[in-house]
């Protein structure tokens, strides 16, 4: 079991451990030391989002990596696939992302990635934590490292996004709206899209260190879908706080989730013959309504726990080029190794204009589930072969719903909450459902919790 790493990298509250630049500090001589096979100069990138507590941690772990005689390259702000991108790019033994994603400010993390742009594997990173926690490293007043930015990384970027949309086509006669959700994607994404021709309408791109996902981006959609009302435009897109997810908003201001997102362009690319083995990956929390109108246009979907670290797991098994998550995670492994929001709008994009046709109009063929997701805040997770209670309850409503639905308990693995989900045919019953499980659930872990 790794002690500090979730389903993506380490996060926490900011100055409250493990997220303190003392932790931080390790994770940079951890990272060095692992990455360090030969006697060939090494070199890691380092870059981040925009909240406040990012200039700390890139300091502590730029200190920790040079320290081991490690060269550390700063790219600043930048999405984290950015950094996937990068890391490849420049040829560089690992790459660091500093980002609690779609977190507020507060909170803030750090992953990896190595040089083959992926991100680690649970053997590595339980490798990090030993190295960690022994806090044994070989110092040398000899042999240390530098610290260089690279200005032109932003520019790198944005080409290498543009280059995955179709040459023969561009975004002329589109107005969107994009919302950079005071986020890592407030230069990129506005570049990238009025390049490309779009007429194109920015909001939540001022970042102050405090604002980020405050609100906006692609968690609180809100915002924008009253935007693409209000200016007319054709769509708006929406990002996380570190570029990796997006949600859409259609011309009527209905919200596109990842499912829709997959599904139109794993129906698109399956046309043309470019979709492997006719195959995505989704998550166990994309809808079953979804799941059978794949099936119903000859398109199989096979499920991952979870997480886009699990979800490019299977497709790397299997084979398969497009996989996501309902969240808006989605992974194009043609073009890149993580989920990127960017390219995953630009794909989106591509249908559309290819089809000439609106996005309320294509997303029809999906019919979805009605779905309702509540977090329950806990203060410890106890394991659920201890929760008796609760696993009677959901085994109940699971036969009771038949295969009319689905129900989905699991805890997050990025915060201390215990996620529920219910699915069903008929909406009717949904919140009665939720409002049993989480009644069970408070009892039975309070009741099953360690005793200090």
């Amino acid at each position: 079991m790794r002690k500090y790493f979730g389903t993506d990298g380490i996060r926490g509250r900011a100055n409250v451990f493990p997220m303190i630049s003392d932790f931080a500090l390790k994770l940079g001589k951890a990272i060095a030391t692992i990455f360090k096979n030969g006697g060939k100069k090494h070199l890691i990138v380092i870059g981040k989002d925009t909240r406040i507590s990012g200039y700390m941690f890139e300091n502590a772990i730029v200190s920790g990596i040079c320290s081991m005689g490690v060269d550390a390259v700063l790219l600043g702000v930048l999405p984290t696939p950015a950094i996937a991108f990068i890391t490849k790019s420049l040829r560089a033994d690992a790459g660091v992302v500093i980002s609690a994603s779609h977190n507020p400010y507060y909170d803030n993390g750090i992953k990896f990635f190595g040089p083959d742009g992926y991100k680690l594997s649970d053997d590595l990173e339980l490798k990090i934590e030993e190295l960690v926690e022994k806090n044994n490293f070989n110092l040398s007043p000899t042999n240390i490292g530098k610290a260089y930015r690279i200005e032109t990384a932003i520019g790198r970027y944005v080409e290498y996004v543009k280059s995955t949309f179709d040459k023969d086509i561009d975004l002329k006669g589109l107005k969107i709206v994009i919302d950079c959700a005071n986020g890592a994607t407030y230069k990129v994404a506005p570049m990238a899209f009025s390049e490309l021709g779009a007429d194109v309408i920015v909001i939540n791109d001022k970042p102050n260190g405090y604002n980020i996902n405050d609100g906006c981006g692609a968690v609180n959609p809100e915002q924008l879908q009253g935007e693409v009302i209000k200016h007319k435009a054709d769509l708006g897109i929406s990002f996380d706080g570190d570029g990796d997810r997006v949600i859409f908003v259609d011309e009527k201001g209905e919200i596109v989730d990842g499912d829709y997102i997959l599904g139109i362009c794993a129906d698109f690319m399956n046309e043309i013959g470019s979709l492997k083995n006719s195959t995505i990956v989704a998550t166990v929390m994309s809808n079953l309504g979804f799941e059978n109108s794949l099936l119903n246009r000859g398109i199989k979907m096979i499920r991952s726990q979870v997480g886009d670290r699990y979800v490019l797991e299977e497709m790397l098994k299997g084979g398969y080029n497009l996989g996501g998550e309902q969240s808006g995670h989605i992974i194009f492994s043609d073009y890149n190794t993580t989920g990127d929001g960017l390219i995953s709008a630009l794909q989106l994009l591509k249908v559309l204009v290819r089809k000439g046709d609106s996005l309320n109009n294509i997303k029809k063929f999906i019919e979805v589930y009605p779905q309702k997701l509540k977090n329950l805040p806990v203060d410890e997770k106890v394991p659920f072969e201890r929760l008796t209670k609760l696993q009677k309850i959901i085994r109940d409503i699971e036969n009771e719903l038949k295969n009319s639905g689905r129900v989905l308990v699991r805890y997050s693995g990025t915060e201390n909450k215990l996620r529920v989900m219910v699915e069903a045919e008929f909406e009717d019953k949904i919140d009665e459902y939720i409002d049993k499980i989480c009644e069970v659930a408070i009892e039975d872990i309070n009741k099953n919790k360690s005793r200090n």
